[in-house]
């Protein structure tokens, strides 16, 4: 649907009023079709990934909440919690409704606090995100990446063939997918490349390990429906046999002529059997063919909507130059 709003947009722009478009089925129409088909896929493939970014961002994370860089020290965590604590106090709010807001946001810097001084949690928040929360019965890093496995065996069971896709380039050699969850550190592509590309060309904040995988989570889903619409219109990539095609015409062709001829003969037949009365009669058959085209005159081309037009447009402009009682003799 959204293809054929495109398509006729574009013809409206690109073909001048008056000039003949591509009608549907032609080749070039099916040309056109086929590439602003795969450009509003890529578009919507682009506008999914900004999507689940935004998305990334306006959820926060706990160091955008403290105002922290993803590498702050314990030491400095507490200090920053302790001076938002102090300016943000529920007990400084002027009316239940802000002391409500206040209380609230206040639960949401210690939740920062406390997952960030804690090392465990701090590198299960990292790698699961703001889920950990939720977990019972966790207390070691050992815990927290068996229960984080237990969630993502099922949302990447269905991303197989993109992990194959990944082993065959090397990325999965040696473990490397797990290593990047379970190692202390974040990984290369995150520390060294992504997170300082963000910092100095635009204004996003750094992305987590988490957040990381949830954009690539996004982008795998949408590759993967991209795919599938792409997939087809490259497939057939050969142009079509069209011998039967061609055959089929022909035969029809054949049959319209066949038609128009004996079409033809019968209307002959018919004229004919007509004149019959003034076969012989030379006088006769001029008047006939005088009140033929006195017919054809008034009742055929007078009664076109353009004769009519143009003869009006003339008879005004003689009426427009005429002296004024030549203008009313004539329309008298």
């Amino acid at each position: 649907l959204i293809t054929g709003w495109v398509q006729s947009f574009f013809y409206g722009i690109t073909i001048r009023a008056g000039d003949p478009k591509p009608q549907p089925g032609t080749p070039r129409y099916l040309k056109h079709r086929r590439r602003i088909h795969i450009a509003v896929i890529l578009v919507y493939l682009l506008y999914t990934i900004y999507e689940a970014d935004y998305w990334v961002r306006q959820n926060g994370d706990f160091y955008q909440d403290l105002g922290l860089p993803i590498d702050v020290d314990e030491k400095k965590i507490k200090a920053r919690f302790r001076r938002l604590a102090a300016i943000h106090h529920p007990d400084k709010a002027n009316s239940l409704a802000d002391h409500a807001e206040a209380e609230e946001y206040f639960v949401k810097l210690k939740s920062a606090q406390d997952t960030l001084t804690n090392p465990t949690k701090r590198f299960a928040y990292e790698r699961f995100g703001p889920d950990i929360l939720q977990w019972q019965h966790v207390s070691s890093i050992r815990d927290y990446l068996s229960v984080g496995f237990q969630g993502l065996i099922p949302l990447y069971g269905g991303s197989v063939a993109f992990m194959m896709l990944l082993s065959m380039i090397g990325y999965l050699q040696s473990g490397r997918y797990v290593y990047t969850l379970t190692r202390p550190y974040p990984p290369p592509v995150l520390s060294r490349i992504l997170n300082p590309l963000l910092r100095t060309m635009t204004s996003h904040p750094p992305l987590l390990p988490f957040q990381l995988l949830v954009l690539a989570h996004k982008m795998t889903i949408t590759f993967f429906i991209a795919l599938s619409q792409l997939s087809p219109l490259f497939a057939n990539s050969t142009p079509p046999n069209t011998s039967s095609a061609s055959a089929g015409d022909e035969q029809r062709l054949a049959r319209l002529e066949n038609l128009a001829q004996a079409n033809e003969n019968e209307a002959a037949r018919l004229l004919a059997l007509e004149m019959a009365p003034f076969v012989g009669d030379e006088e006769g058959q001029k008047n006939l063919r005088g009140k033929v085209k006195e017919w054809l005159v008034q009742n055929t081309i007078r009664a076109d909507p353009e004769v009519r037009d143009a003869m009006g447009r003339a008879i005004q402009r003689r009426r427009v130059g005429a002296p004024v009682g030549a203008r009313y003799r004539g329309d008298s």
